[in-house]
């Protein structure tokens, strides 16, 4: 697959909305930074260095074979790196600082390598639903067969060295991104937000460090990666994303039998809304299809979660300008993403 055939789809490996604990885990993901050893980390890089570590991960990655894809960022657009981040195949750290970066992925974006972002690698694997073991056994595969050319950073006595103080060690950050329809129209995440962090749990949102939760939707992942081995993260983050699926059950439980007549009006505007308005803003799309997922998730609507997640990013400012083809207005951005809806809407048969 060509990166173009990434770029212009809205499909991904965590959109299908099939796996475990489905109907509150969107996605989990297993990252481990990595450095090659004798190199400086990226933000001191010479452009002839960064060049040279490009090279010997280009090479490596070879050897996954065929069914993946390798670019320089630099020969992308800022739409389509826009696009790249909005389907989390890169930060917006390196979408922001192309100049020695790139991007290696698999077909099916279940796993790829950004290289030079903050580390030299940073080794993503993606599954839809509460995968926590399996998206980890894969990035560590993937991180073996990558070690077999590659010598990294490390000591016995610290672990993976990084440019980060917080990702020394294991190098592993695992998160889960959740669905918390529930806990927030009943005002119970508050509460959860203060726990998690003494938890040693970060919380963040749709596109990690540094952003805000859109459409209810919230990351969690471990914030210790000295001292532990990655069994116990992925068991802490198992832990932890069972109690607040819980949490988040409940709190659908409570909406049912306590205001059930006013979640159903919630529900049935919100599709309403999408299924005709002529005109949609980013923020009022995100919150629309949180309200259509949560209806979808308590049974109240058939609709797929996939479409409910495809949906997602057609939405985004950087995939619409992408279809669209040219930069747009506010009033004309909002009228292709209004557009875009309904007619996948009316695909659908919805």
């Amino acid at each position: 697959m060509q990166i173009e055939e990434h770029l212009g789809s809205p499909r991904s490996a965590w959109t299908s909305g099939r796996g475990e604990m489905a109907d509150v885990v969107v996605s989990s993901r297993s990252r481990l930074a990595r450095n090659l050893e004798g190199f400086a980390f990226p933000g001191r890089l010479t452009s002839e260095i960064a060049t040279q570590v490009l090279g010997r991960v280009q090479g490596a990655v070879q050897g996954f074979g065929s069914g993946w894809s390798f670019v320089k960022l630099s020969e992308l657009s800022a739409v389509d790196r826009q696009v790249l981040v909005e389907k989390h195949l890169i930060s917006p750290q390196q979408m922001q600082a192309p100049e020695q970066a790139a991007l290696a992925v698999r077909d099916d974006e279940g796993l790829s390598l950004m290289v030079n972002e903050e580390d030299h690698l940073r080794l993503q694997a993606f599954r839809p639903g509460l995968a926590v073991r399996e998206t980890l056994d894969e990035a560590l595969r993937a991180d073996d067969q990558l070690e077999e050319t590659l010598d990294y950073a490390f000591t016995p006595e610290l672990g993976y060295l990084t440019a980060c103080p917080t990702n020394v060690g294991t190098g592993l950050r695992i998160s889960v991104m959740l669905h918390l329809g529930g806990l927030v129209r009943t005002r119970g995440i508050a509460q959860l937000l203060q726990v998690l962090p003494k938890l040693g749990l970060a919380v963040r949102g749709l596109y990690g460090e540094g952003t805000e939760a859109a459409g209810d939707l919230f990351q969690i992942s471990n914030q210790i990666t000295l001292g532990q081995t990655e069994e116990e993260v992925a068991a802490a983050i198992e832990r932890a994303a069972q109690q607040i699926i819980d949490q988040e059950r409940a709190a659908r439980r409570m909406l049912k039998e306590q205001a059930l007549q006013q979640t159903q009006d919630r529900v049935y505007r919100a599709f309403g809304v999408l299924r005709y308005a002529q005109l949609l803003g980013g923020e009022e799309a995100m919150q629309l299809l949180s309200e259509l997922r949560l209806g979808v998730e308590m049974g109240m609507l058939q609709v797929s979660p996939e479409v409910v997640n495809e949906m997602l990013v057609t939405a985004l400012p950087g995939f619409l300008t992408r279809t669209m083809g040219h930069d747009l207005q506010t009033l004309e951005e909002r009228a292709a993403r209004a557009r875009l809806i309904r007619e996948r809407l009316q695909k659908e048969g919805i």
